[in-house]
């Protein structure tokens, strides 16, 4: 599972982690047609996408980081990006948060180590926009408006469905949320990460919150929610990981489906469910490093994680592609893998914070989380 320790912009840890060298054209910013690729907002900036192609290849490869393979089948985004562009990726620090990311980019500004490309938690993607570079895709009309920054700071590249993971063999099925608060769930129910900081665990917070009766932007209600379960010793403080869930010591799990649903490969009695009521969404933020060592690889990265192609590839990981309706207006998406990656929900039956909503559940969670955890 992805680095769902660290989200909300406030709590931002020192990363020592050094990444991946990259291509010995790393920091070469103008192409051969004297293009200056940190400031493209489009490929036409570079005359052609066949340009942009040619100057990312030159500049010799790409770093990524806090993209694990089994999240959201980044392995196969990864593969498929190098195969066909023949451009080496660079993957650091898989299980990083999304404020590591972030630290990351700063501890190594100038460095040719240094993170390209983000994919970060909405909370940390908004309280850093000054650290992006605006970009628009080939395909910027058919996402969403609300899916994207208007200038393409930060676009939404994926969700999952939020979700109860559980093992079939120690606990029974969850059938709605006061449920979690009986017996049979003693010391059993976990957040995957701290919701002050984890996409992931905010994302868990905002679904227990809507089921408690608030909203996607009054976590009231689910934070008192939380304080219930741990007085009932049900609520397990372990950060789950697919060890944890194939070891039986994490029996459920609050977390993205795609996540809950890949957890089946290492423990195939460990089950994902939708808890009735609204079906909580969040997307993640895909956005260029203004100060990107590979400014043209990044923007071709950008391009390439929202073709079909790529969008395709993070529906095989059970996620909800940001382009999803787009995909099925031109008839490219098998309808029996959009049931299963949707759960047979729609739009229509999603809630997903905004902007001001997910700042006002985020600083409600950093006044009163500490309590919980004390």
């Amino acid at each position: 599972m992805k680095r769902r320790s660290l989200l909300a912009a406030s709590v931002v840890l020192a990363l020592s982690t050094t990444l991946a060298a990259c291509g010995s054209g790393s920091g070469a910013k103008e192409t051969a047609g004297g293009v200056d690729a940190a400031t493209a907002t489009s490929a036409m900036d570079f005359g052609s996408m066949e340009e942009l192609v040619a100057a990312a290849q030159k500049e010799g490869g790409l770093n990524v980081i806090a993209l694990p393979d089994d999240w959201a089948n980044y392995g196969a985004v990864i593969t498929g990006f190098e195969d066909k562009y023949d451009i080496d990726v660079n993957s650091a620090n898989p299980n990083a948060s999304s404020a590591e990311e972030i630290q990351a980019a700063v501890n190594q500004k100038g460095q040719s180590t240094a993170p390209d490309v983000f994919d970060l938690g909405a909370a940390v993607a908004l309280a850093n926009t000054d650290k992006f570079a605006p970009y628009k895709v080939a395909t910027w009309d058919s996402i969403p408006e609300g899916n994207k920054h208007p200038d393409g700071l930060w676009v939404n590249n994926y969700t999952g469905i939020m979700s109860v993971g559980y093992d079939s063999s120690k606990v029974p099925e969850p059938k709605d949320l006061d449920g979690l608060l009986g017996a049979d769930y003693k010391g059993a129910v976990a957040l995957n990460g701290d919701p002050t900081q984890a996409g992931a665990a905010f994302a868990a917070m905002g679904t227990i919150s809507t089921l408690a009766g608030g909203s996607v932007a009054d976590f009231a209600p689910g934070i008192d929610w939380m304080g219930k379960l741990k007085a009932a010793g049900n609520f397990l403080t372990v950060d789950p990981t697919p060890a944890t869930i194939a070891s039986g010591e994490t029996p459920v799990v609050f977390d993205w489906s795609f996540n809950n649903e890949a957890a089946a490969t290492g423990n195939p009695k460990f089950k994902t469910t939708i808890l009735p009521g609204a079906a909580y969404v969040s997307f993640y933020n895909e956005a260029v490093n203004a100060d990107a060592p590979h400014p043209a690889a990044a923007r071709l990265w950008q391009e390439w994680i929202f073709s079909d192609d790529a969008q395709k590839l993070f529906m095989e990981g059970n996620s909800v592609p940001v382009r999803v309706d787009a995909l099925k207006e031109s008839g490219s998406v098998d309808e029996a893998l959009l049931q299963k990656t949707t759960f047979g929900t729609t739009s229509e039956d999603w809630v997903s914070p905004n902007e001001t909503e997910t700042e006002a559940a985020n600083k409600l969670l950093g006044e009163r989380w500490a309590e919980l955890t004390q």
